[in-house]
Order: structure tokens, then sequence, then C-alpha cells
């Protein structure tokens, strides 16, 4: 099964092969009007205010308009701190205070031109390394899941610049979906 976003914003296409389909079926006689095995009450969406990350951000909101489901938009503030003379004196705190309030402005622009009322949402911006304050926000959030954009990057590339989405994965306290940035796109 593929799940994809549709052009057509809060929608999204779901592609079966054969399998799925008894699959499904079967889950439909086997429940007969029982609730779905899981329920999702909270999605949390880390935005780096790429594409790839608006990308991830269209997978959850037809989810969350599915299950009912609250967004959470998350963008992590890193600030680099230099340290030497050659560098001058730096006011880090007012350079920190302008990215985070610039952020919270991205955000709320965000979550009104994507999410706009298909969904509850709200914004959260945090100050740290990428990997430990998306995780540390899953679970003082208690999300049920985490959607996360992957750049793809391999080689080098991804030597010196790590892949936040796999340290999320391998240490998130709930699934993670992934969306990668290059994909086969169909509808």
């Amino acid at each position: 099964m593929k799940i994809k976003p549709s052009r057509k914003s809060g929608n999204v296409v779901v592609e079966l092969n054969p399998r799925d389909s008894e699959r499904l079926s079967q889950t439909a006689q086997t429940t007969n009007g029982t609730p779905p095995p899981f329920k999702l009450t909270k999605i949390l969406v880390p935005i780096d205010f790429s594409d790839c990350s608006k990308k991830a951000l269209r997978y959850a909101v037809p989810l969350a308009k599915q299950f009912g489901t609250t967004i959470t938009l998350l963008h992590v503030v890193h600030v680099n701190y230099a340290a030497g003379p050659e560098f001058g004196v730096i006011d880090f705190p007012l350079i920190e205070a302008d990215l985070r309030k610039s952020a919270e402005k991205q955000l709320g622009q965000l979550a009104a031109t994507e999410i706009q009322q298909q969904a509850a949402a709200q914004t959260l911006v945090r100050t740290g390394q990428e990997v430990v304050e998306i995780i540390d926000c899953a679970k003082k959030l208690e999300s049920d899941l985490i959607i996360i954009s992957t750049h793809g990057r391999t080689g080098l590339k991804h030597v010196f610049m790590g892949s936040v989405a796999e340290n999320v994965v391998r240490l998130a306290p709930c699934p993670v979906l992934v969306v990668r940035e290059q994909e086969h796109e169909f509808v």
C-alpha cells in the first residue's frame, strides 16, 4: 500500500495492490463496526521551511483530518556559537531571539495556508540540536506519530551533514513516517 498526497490540498491517494485489498476486506470483516485498532490524536511535524518539509505537512493534513488529530508544527532554531577573538563581539542571544521570532511568524503563516481549518494545529519553536528537540517534544506532547521529511543525502553530504530523519527514526518514542524529497508522483 502506498499513500501519497494528491495535488488537491487535504486529500491523499491510496494505491493498493491485490494483497492489500484482501487484507482490508479481512480487517473490515473482523472489526464489525468496532473502532480501529489504533487512534491518532497528536501528530508532530518538524518543519525547516524547505519544500521537502512542507511536503511532509501535506501528508499530515489529510491524516489529521481523517482521525480528528491535532498537528503540531515544530521548528528548531539551531544557533552555532562560534568561539574565538577573530569573530569579534557577537550578540548571540539577540540573534537567537530574532531567529525564534521569525520562525514563529513563518510557522503561523504556514499553518494558515497549508492546514487552514482542516485540522487543529499548534506551533512550537525550540532552540537546540534538531534531533534532541524533536525527540523531547514528541515525548512531552505524547505524540502518536511523527511525520518528517528527508532530503535523501548520500555519500559525503550524509557523512558531514548527517541525517536528522534517520536519527529521529532511531530514537523516537512513537512511529515515524518519513517522506522522501524525490519520489514517484502520481495522480
